[in-house]
């Protein structure tokens, strides 16, 4: 126990004198949180829509409109020629084109139906899915003040159209949907959690890697092999520190989180934190099994880098683990990130219990303990 209390008490004095270490610790994830909660984003605004109105009647005008005043959308041009859209759209000044027809505010008087045409760029289909949801909103809105069917049809691959009739204000059917968890559809409540969970991830892998092999480079490691200090007090002086500050990281993003993107938080914060201590094990772990097998800093950053990248893409941190292959899907049940960001996301949203998330605390604590003993197994106290 004296040999470890040296050690840490070198370790924490190295990190405080370093201040670019220092600010990688405590001021990068803070600014990254910042910057990442904003930018990233499914959410669609200002989607650039080029308006064709052949009718130039009250009613197209309305819905047109409609279509600016949501704040979804901005007129990027209009006209009466498709040709001149098709040609928006190819050289990416729009990204929707919207084409009501003659004749339709008449259909809508005469028949209560009416057909209007929305063509998408969907290089993105996420994005354009998104964009498609916001104009059937709009649509159906219109269709329910005006008593009538507003048929949006779009074309499809080999040139015919394809109708979706959404039917509001029409029929015996009405749907009333309540919003559970995200009442205000704020994307940023579902994406801090989870970019908070990357953040704390990236300090607890990386540098965690990067310290023991620059202790190889610097030669230091060699002095202190010759020493009897043991392979266990080494090593829980090398994560120990580096635990310490990736659990301040996290305490400092949640603050951020609540009172800078009022991110709810409906459950126990205590819950979140255990979660956070054996799910930092594994993290650590992961660093320490790195070291093991590189030599220099820079082979160290990039095997982190590459399986940060497989890891966080097969975590569901942004896109659905349920939407992958069945295959994906039991490689991300092996996934520590997959189990902390669902654990993350319902305690803070929902308001789980630990009841509620033993499953993840149960997989968080094997896969953890599983890797910090292959880790702790595949280092040696030697720099051969």
């Amino acid at each position: 126990m004296r040999a470890l209390r040296f050690l840490l008490r070198k370790e924490f004095m190295q990190i405080l004198r370093d201040r670019t270490i220092l600010g990688m610790l405590l001021v990068m994830p803070v600014i990254q949180l910042l910057v990442l909660a904003n930018a990233v984003t499914f959410d669609v605004r200002n989607s650039r829509l080029y308006l064709v109105d052949q009718d130039h009647s009250s009613m197209s005008r309305d819905i047109a409109s409609r279509m600016l005043a949501s704040g979804r959308f901005t007129l990027a041009e209009a006209s009466q020629s498709m040709d001149r859209a098709n040609e928006a759209m190819l050289s990416g000044r729009a990204n929707a084109i919207l084409v009501i027809p003659d004749g339709f505010e008449r259909d809508i008087v005469r028949l209560r139906r009416a057909p209007v045409q929305l063509v998408l760029n969907a290089e993105d289909g996420a994005a354009a899915g998104v964009t498609a949801s916001y104009a059937s909103t709009i649509f159906g809105n219109f269709a329910a003040e005006a008593g009538a069917l507003v048929r949006p049809v779009t074309p499809t691959d080999d040139g015919s159209v394809d109708g979706v009739a959404p039917r509001r204000g029409v029929g015996s059917v009405e749907v009333r949907a309540r919003r559970w968890y995200n009442p205000s559809l704020d994307y940023r409540e579902f994406m801090v959690p989870g970019i908070l969970v990357m953040l704390v991830t990236t300090v607890g892998t990386l540098l965690t890697a990067m310290n023991i092999v620059r202790e190889k480079e610097a030669g230091t490691l060699e002095q202190l092999n010759v020493t009897p200090i043991s392979k266990g007090a080494f090593i829980a002086a090398k994560l120990i520190p580096l635990w310490a500050f990736a659990m301040i990281d996290l305490s400092l993003g949640l603050l951020v989180a609540r009172f800078v993107f009022r991110v709810p938080m409906l459950g126990s914060v205590t819950l979140v934190m255990v979660a956070a201590t054996i799910y930092l094990l594994g993290a650590l772990g992961i660093g320490l099994w790195i070291s093991s097998i590189v030599e220099t800093q820079q082979q160290a950053m990039f095997v982190t880098f590459a399986l940060l990248l497989v890891y966080l893409l097969m975590s569901g941190l942004f896109t659905p683990i349920r939407a992958m292959p069945m295959w994906a899907q039991w490689i991300a049940s092996l996934n520590p990130i997959a189990h902390f960001v669902t654990l993350m996301r319902s305690v803070l949203l929902k308001g789980a219990t630990a009841a509620d998330m033993s499953s993840h605390l149960l997989a968080l604590s094997l896969i953890s303990g599983a890797v910090l003993a292959v880790a702790v197994g595949k280092y040696h106290k030697r720099s051969d």
